[in-house]
């Protein structure tokens, strides 16, 4: 099986001068899971290149053995260092996408044409999917092929309004997850703040929170032994 894992390249945090990107445990553990299960693992963000890590998910209080396994883990370094650009990517070339979170997607994979087209052809084509944390966000331009929203009618998460609250940036970022996935006509719904959560719908598997993206790739693992994919 072969896996492409999708990242974000914008690393400005709205208006504060403070930097951001992907969040690291995000990419760490489900990099480990895929890892696991014996997947090829590829890396795509909208620049190519080494994606911007957002400096606070790698501070102690986040850090996990997972984080500081992929910092020390040579292949995973340069994989990561050497991402390729998102629109020479093909989704025929892949058997499932995930896409980490971390606040940067909410800036430019959200509104990213080619990241638009590979979800939805990957999902049109019976390949599961899975989003964790901000990463839901990247799904408020995708449609079904009657042209619906894409999770109209499904049941999601995503970064709840009060983890967005607890992080003060509610006012800073472009849109709330929570909100708009709600607005597009997802079922939306959530667990307590920062503990894991994951909800799939067909295939479709989405994650609330950091916490979340383990047991988001245990179950996108899981979906595509059972699909075949």
């Amino acid at each position: 099986m072969k896996v492409l894992i999708v990242l974000t390249s914008h690393d400005e945090l709205g208006n504060t001068g403070r930097k951001t990107g992907f969040w690291l445990e995000e990419l760490a553990a489900p990099y480990y899971r895929f890892q696991e299960a014996g997947w090829e693992i590829a890396l795509a963000s909208p620049k190519g290149g080494r994606p911007p890590l957002d400096p606070k998910s790698n501070e102690p209080d986040f850090q996990t053995e997972l984080t500081r396994r992929f910092e020390t883990d040579t292949e995973a370094i340069t994989a990561l260092a050497n991402t390729v650009r998102l629109d020479s990517v093909t989704a025929d070339d892949f058997d499932t996408v995930f896409y980490p979170g971390g606040h940067g997607p909410l800036w430019d994979l959200a509104e990213d044409p080619d990241s638009k087209q590979l979800i939805e052809t990957i999902l049109r084509s019976g390949k599961p999917l899975a989003v964790v944390c901000h990463a839901p966000g990247v799904l408020r331009h995708t449609v079904n092929e009657d042209g619906t929203p894409l999770v109209q009618g499904k049941d999601v998460t995503g970064f709840a309004n009060s983890e967005e609250e607890g992080v003060a940036l509610t006012d800073i970022v472009p849109f709330l997850v929570e909100d708009e996935l709600k607005r597009l006509g997802g079922h939306y719904t959530k667990t307590e703040d920062w503990q894991p959560y994951v909800v799939q719908d067909g295939l479709l598997i989405t994650g609330q929170n950091p916490a979340s993206s383990g047991p988001a790739a245990d179950a996108l693992v899981e979906l595509v032994s059972k699909t075949g994919a």
